[in-house]
């Protein structure tokens, strides 16, 4: 089976794309928007409409696999590829790229995609978007052609085997942490909040005691509201380097005294927090976040410490899990490009015993959600995120129901690699 024909089309995703250095630089709020000029260069305002290209692929035999090229949230931080625009990119995949791609065999997933991943025009490497987009469509493709489920692909590729139950769901609050929190609740959901504490006096605290009383009222909500006897979820909590900030990003000892307070308001709920701190480069990042953790496992502080801003790409993830930095290390799926980047990376992790969170951002689309659920039923994750979007019904909804229909089409033995 080969590619007759690519087509793209223009899309929205279920969020936004932020400016996050004025962000952290103190802008303030008006409404769903932020005041001020934006600072990291491509935006035209510090919050703007997060854009998609859809990629379609068009079969021989008249079928079509598609996948959504989408970039993070925070585009443009944390040594990420910048601002991704559809108007820039459609041009260019309907050009060269589909020209690499008319005519080529869909025989195996991973050989393309990883060609796709680096292949350059005019010396630059795509944008990890279209990576992203282009290896969502190829596993479809790919799946089509051998009339196999899409994790059932990456099963036979790999020689791993797909997970036979559901994988943890991970929910985002955005800022609406106790109205969500109430949602996630209700639907039992695994790991939870997400919490969106991106900010030092208006959400974290100038000495950390705004995410102490939230914690606090997170532990009490739950044990009241608990859907069924023995709900526990994991309290999982991003703070965007907000802790670093307050304490200092090499202050470790204050880092961990503070995170020990946190774990005490959380029991009996287990504690993750994400991004502690945000040292400004992969190197230093690694060694302020591989120190920290060193120092709570020594002191016995029941928290996990989740990697995220400066751990990017394949190789980032490989050099931290190689430097135990962080007891997990999420897979942003986006700013990897090409999904098989995900996968190896979650199985690199598991190999090293590092907890492996295949997560993502809020600003993705349905279809990115769906293919990445394949992935990581396949790879068999720790943890997955539910998104798109920050509403979390929505996004709960994508991610709960596609792993759900994996389920019950490899039990009734459709499409599964044998």
């Amino acid at each position: 089976m080969k590619i007759k024909q690519v087509i793209c089309a223009s899309g929205r995703t279920g969020f936004y794309f932020d400016d996050q250095k004025a962000i952290k630089s103190g802008a303030a709020h008006d409404g769903m928007m932020y005041v001020g000029e934006p600072m990291t260069p491509g935006f035209t305002s510090i919050r703007q409409a997060g854009e998609a290209i859809s990629v379609l692929l068009v079969l021989e035999d008249g079928q079509v696999a598609w996948g959504d090229c989408t970039a993070v949230q925070y585009s443009g931080a944390g040594g990420r590829d910048p601002l991704f625009l559809a108007e820039d990119f459609i041009p260019l995949i309907e050009g060269e790229v589909a020209q690499h791609l008319i005519g080529r065999d869909l025989d195996n997933f991973r050989n393309l995609t990883s060609e796709i991943d680096h292949m350059t025009i005019n010396g630059k490497r795509l944008h990890t978007a279209i990576r992203y987009g282009l290896s969502q469509a190829i596993l479809d493709a790919v799946a089509k052609a051998q009339k196999l489920n899409m994790c059932d692909v990456i099963a036979k590729e790999y020689d791993i085997k797909v997970s036979e139950v559901p994988l943890k769901i991970f929910t985002q609050s955005g800022d609406d942490r106790y109205n969500n929190a109430d949602k996630m609740i209700m639907k039992a959901v695994d790991v939870l909040p997400h919490g969106l504490f991106n900010h030092v006096e208006e959400k974290l605290g100038s000495k950390g005691e705004k995410l102490l009383e939230y914690i606090k009222w997170l532990n009490a909500r739950i044990t009241e509201k608990a859907p069924y006897e023995g709900y526990k979820p994991v309290l999982h909590i991003d703070v965007y380097g907000t802790i670093g900030m307050v304490f200092g990003n090499d202050n470790y000892q204050d880092m961990a005294d503070y995170l020990k307070t946190l774990v005490d308001a959380a029991k009996p709920y287990h504690l993750r927090i994400e991004g502690p701190m945000d040292s400004g480069s992969r190197e230093q990042q690694m060694k302020d976040l591989s120190a920290l953790t060193a120092l709570v496992d020594k002191l016995g502080i029941d928290v996990e410490l989740v990697a995220d801003e400066w751990c990017n790409t394949l190789e980032d993830i490989i050099y931290f899990a190689d430097n135990k930095a962080g007891h997990m290390i999420q897979i942003k799926t986006p700013d990897l490009g090409s999904l098989h980047n995900t996968i190896e990376a979650v199985l690199y992790c598991k190999d090293k015993g590092i907890s492996a969170y295949q997560g993502g951002t809020c600003n993705e689309t349905d279809r990115s959600t769906q293919v990445c659920v394949h992935c990581a039923m396949a790879s068999q994750a720790d943890q997955i995120l539910a998104k798109p979007g920050m509403g979390v019904d929505e996004g709960f909804m994508i991610c709960y129901n596609e792993m759900n229909r994996i389920l019950a089409l490899r039990k009734a033995g459709v499409g599964v690699h044998s």
